[in-house]
Formats: C-alpha cells, structure tokens, sequence
C-alpha cells in the first residue's frame, strides 16, 4: 500500500514539475516599454575605481513587467523602445526577438502590470 502512494506522489511531482517547466519555455508576446543605463558593476584600475554601465530595458506582457539586463558587455545595441518582442523565460533567463533579432539577457526583476486608473464616465450633455 505504501508502495502505491509512494508511485502516486512522484507521479503528481512529475505532473507538475512538468507543467511548470512548460510554462518556463512558452512563447509570450510583450513590447519593450522603457530603457535606462544602471551602475551594473565596477571596475578598477590603480587607486581609481568607475562604474561599469549597462542597459535595463523593461518588456512588459500582458500581466507582467520584466527588467532585463545584458548579460556580457559585448552587447551595446540599444533596443528601440515600444518594439514588440517574441519572448520565453528559463529560470533567470530571458530569450526574446526584436525586429527578427535574437537576444539572450538576464531577468533583475518582475512585477505584476497594475491595471490602468479607471476613466471616469463622460459628462452627459445638458437636457434642452
């Protein structure tokens, strides 16, 4: 008997590690909203030291909000904003297509897309 719940037990592990994995690898649709340059690291030569630049661009989807960051400093091409993008996320990675362009950069943070503020009803016009 304990052998069968045992097997059972694996099974629904397995069911959903799957699933979850799956959805890691699915293909999403989103547009890069915004680009900035953040201090990503420092760099030190003799008694001075400089920050090292980089670009964080936010792509948000249909619920979520991504910051993204290159992940080597060979990438200098600056992504146009309000591109949409063809994008899947592995673990902390993001993949994604810009104008038929592949990129590979590391996921900083994600954020829930807060719905925008409810637009109040138009005035009604005066009754004659």
């Amino acid at each position: 008997m304990n052998m069968k719940k045992m097997s059972l037990g694996l099974a629904v592990v397995a069911i959903c590690l799957s699933a979850a994995w799956a959805k890691d690898k699915e293909q999403m649709q989103g547009t890069v909203v915004s680009e900035n340059s953040v201090a990503c690291g420092s760099q030190s030569k003799g008694k001075k030291s400089s920050d090292i630049m980089c670009q964080e661009y936010v792509i948000r989807t249909d619920s979520t909000e991504y910051h993204v960051r290159q992940e080597k400093e060979a990438h200098k091409e600056l992504l146009p904003v309000n591109a949409p993008v063809e994008l899947s996320i592995s673990k902390d990675k993001m993949k994604f297509k810009v104008n038929g362009k592949s990129y590979e950069m590391l996921v900083v943070s994600e954020s829930a897309v807060t719905a925008p503020p409810a637009q109040p009803p138009a005035p009604e016009a005066p009754k004659q």
